[in-house]
């Protein structure tokens, strides 16, 4: 099969195609080609997007950030070949001192939140003023984490739902406890940005809210983004570790971000049966038909000290999604053409006559091993090679690059 690229653009797929002898010619014997990988949930920081297409991560769909750095994240997408591209949802809808005030608060400074339902309508046209693509909803009280946070209730999610939709944006909540998946299904949501978790160790009981979720999310069409890499390091397992120790990855990570990846978060007891509930979550709406995404929940961390990273973690994602039970034809649509397609994205995410060039080359067959993704040899990003993916070149320069100026809060 040969595939022909031309302005930025697949011209044609086809068993054999004649060039003008000015092409460059790729060979492709034992290998792969796929489309661009996307991670359907991110959050966007300096350098975050170069280090993205290092690894194959040509789109990122960022879940909260404040303006300014949705701003420039865009801009740099605009601009340069060397980035992923991005949509973003910039601020997300929160109650006053709401997640994740507790967490972006003392770095960021206060920002825009949703007191209740009268406030829907001014906070959805303020996000779209802002260039937001879509609408991202917090539902979070704190209590799978142990806090006690002020949480958006049952009618203002509603209202939010109602005015983005009729704004004509989509919506996607974080919801990782069942009453508030629950919640976000009834009111509307899209799609969920988390796989929710019962805290239960009865197996019956999380059978049971598993399918009673997993059927109610497929009659109301929402799709659900996985992160279940996070979830994996966010219990204790440190099964994520080998991503890291991969030499297909390792050696090609920012120094900065590292020696965190895959690894256990030191502030959350061991809780292994928290992520066998999310795999069994994540079956669940496998066999009810649910769409899931791959989705890492990649961010910055406070000094780099976060378990999942920028295009590397999507990786782990992968084996994640084939080990929850899906096959990896199924998961690397999860990354591709399923994320594409829910997000609206009708230019990317396949290999079709007219759609994005946006590619990867690896060698090997990653519908036998879904590790395969990990052995890059080519990539291109709407068409224009990926300078430096044959990892003779290290990202960290383009990373500090675009790092200057410092991420600050908004002024």
């Amino acid at each position: 099969m040969t595939v022909v690229i031309r302005n930025g653009l697949i011209e044609q797929v086809t068993p054999a195609a004649a060039h003008d002898g000015h092409a460059e010619i790729v060979d492709g014997a034992g290998r792969t080609l796929l489309p661009g990988l996307i991670d359907a949930h991110t959050h966007v920081f300096p350098g975050g997007l170069a280090q993205a297409l290092r690894f194959g991560v040509t789109t990122e769909f960022d879940m909260f950030s404040t303006d300014r750095t949705s701003a420039d994240s865009k801009e740099q997408a605009r601009t340069r070949d060397d980035v992923a591209d991005i949509r973003s949802a910039g601020v997300g809808a929160t109650a006053p001192n709401g997640h994740p005030s507790q967490i972006m608060g003392p770095v960021f400074g206060p920002f825009p939140t949703v007191a209740g339902p009268d406030d829907a309508e001014a906070f959805v046209h303020a996000r779209l003023a802002d260039g937001s693509n879509y609408l991202k909803i917090l539902i979070e009280d704190g209590a799978q984490l142990g806090m006690d946070i002020p949480a958006l209730d049952r009618p203002t999610v509603r209202a939010l739902v109602a005015a983005a939709h009729a704004a004509g944006i989509k919506t996607i909540a974080h919801a990782i406890s069942l009453d508030s998946a629950e919640l976000a299904i009834d009111a509307g949501v899209d799609g969920l940005a988390h796989m929710y978790v019962s805290p239960s160790t009865d197996q019956d009981v999380v059978e049971r809210s598993s399918t009673r979720i997993a059927k109610a999310a497929a009659a109301a069409g929402v799709f659900v983004i996985g992160t279940l890499a996070l979830v994996e390091a966010m219990t204790g397992s440190d099964a994520g570790v080998e991503l890291a120790a991969d030499p297909r990855i390792g050696p090609y990570l920012p120094d900065s971000v590292r020696p965190a990846v895959g690894k256990p978060m030191p502030m959350m007891p061991p809780m292994p049966h928290i992520y066998r509930n999310a795999k069994r979550a994540s079956a669940a709406l496998y066999e009810a038909g649910v769409p899931l995404l791959a989705g890492t929940d990649a961010n910055d961390g406070p000094h780099g000290s976060f378990p999942v990273v920028h295009g590397a973690s999507v990786h782990r994602e992968l084996v994640c999604l084939v080990d929850a039970g899906l096959s990896p034809v199924e998961a690397l649509a999860a990354a591709t053409s399923s994320p594409a397609a829910h997000f609206g994205l009708t230019d990317r995410g396949r290999i079709a006559p007219g759609l994005r060039a946006d590619l990867v080359l690896v060698d090997g067959d990653p519908a036998a091993d879904i590790t395969a993704t990990r052995s890059i040899v080519a990539i291109w990003r709407a068409g224009v090679p990926v300078a430096g993916v044959d990892r003779n070149a290290s990202v960290e320069g383009v990373v500090a690059e675009l790092a200057e100026p410092a991420l600050q809060p908004n002024q």
